[in-house]
């Protein structure tokens, strides 16, 4: 069952409520964090110069680039009240409002990024997309963040028991807390912006992210060793406030739907050869990266993380199952 197919369902009512709506040429307002030459930024400028040529301009999209129409938790907001349009988010900040999507927060839920994209793309993206639809935020196509890993400035990290004693830096979220105790790791969070200086002055021992995050903020001239634990995969969504989706005529919604697939695939292919360069890049700059042949260990070492995240949402266990038995 397709992402398209399953949103169109869940909102039949709304089409046909709007059907007879003409709509006349309305510009949609978009949020985008990142700068203008990123991967999710060319992949949303894509977007919306598919919608508009599809409906010979009566429906646009302009993207803010650059935070500068407010935070990401803010941005959340105000598409679920429709003062924006449209965005793209990481499904990690969506967790306070819409419980479904914490799910892809969990350490080592996604045992890839392939797998990633077919579960996201297929019934797992369904499910965590109907948690979105009732909170206000309709799904248009899942982007790739990369997956996360550790760097520090001691040594490189082959097992859980190379974590123990560490001080790493994580977001301030119980779940990534969590996830670097159980290893016996001290876990620290704090603004991202603070980490370079942090790292450098031993405050922290290091931090765990992406390849072109850890590139492109420098951090791999202060953290040496970056190791592919990729212990966290977290997508990310160009979305569509549901008012403003309940707007359109089902013809433009059919539009808007297959334009954000489309942008999606363009993402992923951009933001895979992002990652390469960074690669590159920290590797040239003397970075010593080691893969993780093994990675059950650091699994098993999650139990905890799992067993107390289960308790507190139990009624996420289907959806927790559903990944963890495709893996």
């Amino acid at each position: 069952m397709t992402l398209a197919f399953t949103i169109r369902g869940a909102l039949i009512g709304s089409c046909l409520a709007f059907a007879a709506t003409s709509a006349s040429a309305k510009e949609l307002r978009g949020w985008n964090i990142h700068v203008e030459d990123y991967p999710v930024s060319i992949a949303m400028e894509s977007f919306a110069a598919e919608v508009a040529e599809r409906t010979d301009g009566d429906l646009t999209a302009k993207t803010f680039h650059n935070g500068v129409l407010g935070s990401q938790p803010d941005a959340i907001e105000q598409i679920r009240l429709g003062v924006i349009d449209f965005g793209e988010f990481s499904l990690g900040p969506m967790g306070t409002s819409i419980p479904e999507t914490n799910v892809v927060s969990l350490p080592f839920i996604f045992s890839s990024i392939p797998q990633m994209y077919e579960l996201m793309d297929g019934e797992v993206g369904d499910a965590i997309g109907a948690g979105m639809i009732e909170r206000g935020i309709v799904p248009l196509g899942w982007y790739d963040a990369g997956a996360r890993s550790f760097y520090n400035s001691v040594r490189p990290i082959n097992t859980p028991a190379d974590v123990e004693g560490l001080k790493i830096r994580v977001m301030n979220n119980d779940l990534f807390v969590s996830m670097v105790e159980s290893m016996d790791g001290n876990a620290t969070p704090m603004a991202f912006a603070e980490v370079y200086q942090s790292i450098q002055t031993g405050v922290v021992d290091g931090a765990e992210n992406n390849p072109p995050s850890y590139e492109s903020t420098s951090h791999f001239e202060v953290a040496s060793y970056y190791s592919l634990t990729e212990h966290l995969i977290i997508p990310e969504c160009l979305c569509m406030s549901k008012v403003s989706w309940d707007k359109l005529t089902p013809d433009q919604q059919t539009i808007v739907m297959e334009a954000g697939r489309t942008s999606a695939n363009l993402q992923r292919e951009l933001w895979q050869a992002r990652e390469a360069a960074s690669m590159e890049i920290v590797q040239a700059g003397g970075t010593v990266v080691n893969t993780i042949a093994d990675k059950a260990p650091f699994q098993n070492a999650m139990a905890p993380v799992y067993e107390k995240f289960l308790a507190d949402n139990p009624d996420l266990a289907d959806l927790v199952n559903m990944i963890r038995d495709a893996s």
